[in-house]
């Protein structure tokens, strides 16, 4: 196995605010290797947005890493500090690609001024128009030229989260982080873009940690998978494997869940628990369908079931 140009683990963060200590994330661990595609998937509140806060060093006010380490290409992320991220890491070594493609544009502002501003920020020194012009006809934005000159009401959905995948890539980096870059899309569209994200890490070996809630998505597009609840990882593997043999309750229930696979309206009963207020052991188990008596306790750490394939559950400990 090659080295992994992203490694994590043992990553605890909380938010500290008025109301208390929410510990969002407990013990993650994930490794991702060059030129492939990882599906961080989970519900709404599960941790995945701070996840990728932490990555990229802005956590939200009174977010702090309590422990673990986050190596960046060899790189403690952890150790460094904001203007080194900003001048070294953000947008230069890691691109991001925002949930969002309306607001993540500024409206005042014609197109090929903010993608170039980018390049002149963070690109090493060249012909930015021309790379820039040449990354446009590589995500296939129609008129790459007058593209520049308009301003972002002017394109549709689908354009402008092309637009968001040229700017992640204006200065090469080796890891792009895709916050549900397909959520505000049509099926089409949605189809068109997920194509291309495989295109582009196919050409060009960047690695792409895709974030989603959609398991059809990562069927389709990851090499590998993870799947976080409550901050706590609770399975990872090769997307066929953990999709073909789950062995979380947790991910076994999300599959459940997915229209492909279920005959009505299938949901998980009961809620992700509020963050001020995390079970202790297992934070699942109190929607856990098979919970034994000792999950409470128990610390969470994943274990091997399969080649590449761990989940982190009491059933497998008792069966080792």
């Amino acid at each position: 196995m090659s080295a992994p140009i992203l490694d994590v683990s043992g990553l605890r963060v909380s938010i500290h605010g008025e109301a208390g200590v929410a510990r969002i994330l407990h013990h993650i661990a994930l490794r991702l290797e060059r030129g492939r595609i990882m599906g961080l998937v989970g519900e709404s509140g599960c941790g995945k947005s701070t996840f990728i806060r932490t990555i990229l060093g802005v956590l939200a006010k009174g977010g702090r890493v309590e422990s673990g380490r986050i190596a960046f290409d060899g790189i403690d992320l952890l150790a460094m500090s904001d203007r080194a991220m900003n001048s070294q890491i953000r947008g230069r070594r890691i691109g991001f690609i925002p949930q969002d493609p309306l607001l993540a544009l500024n409206p005042l502002f014609r197109v090929g001024t903010q993608l170039l501003e980018i390049m002149r920020n963070h690109a090493a020194p060249g012909d930015h128009r021309a790379r820039l012009l040449d990354l446009l006809r590589r995500v296939q934005l129609p008129d790459p030229e007058g593209a520049l000159r308009r301003y972002p009401h002017q394109f549709s959905g689908g354009q402008r989260q092309r637009l968001l995948i040229a700017a992640a890539l204006t200065c090469a980096p080796a890891l792009i982080v895709a916050d549900e870059p397909t959520t505000a899309l049509d099926v089409t569209t949605q189809q068109q873009i997920l194509i291309l994200l495989k295109e582009l890490v196919a050409e060009t070996g960047t690695a792409l940690l895709f974030v989603t809630h959609d398991l059809g998505v990562v069927a389709q597009t990851c090499d590998e998978m993870a799947v976080i609840y409550a901050g706590q990882m609770v399975e990872t593997g090769p997307t066929r494997d953990v999709l073909a043999n789950p062995r979380h309750p947790y991910t076994r229930a999300l599959l459940a869940c997915h229209p492909d696979r279920s005959t009505g309206f299938a949901s998980i009963p009961g809620t992700v628990p509020p963050a001020l207020h995390m079970p202790p052991g297992c934070r699942f188990a109190p929607r856990c369908p098979i919970a034994q008596s000792a999950c409470p306790a128990r610390k969470p750490h994943l274990l091997t079931v399969g080649p590449d394939h761990t989940a982190d559950c009491i059933l497998y400990e008792t069966a080792a």
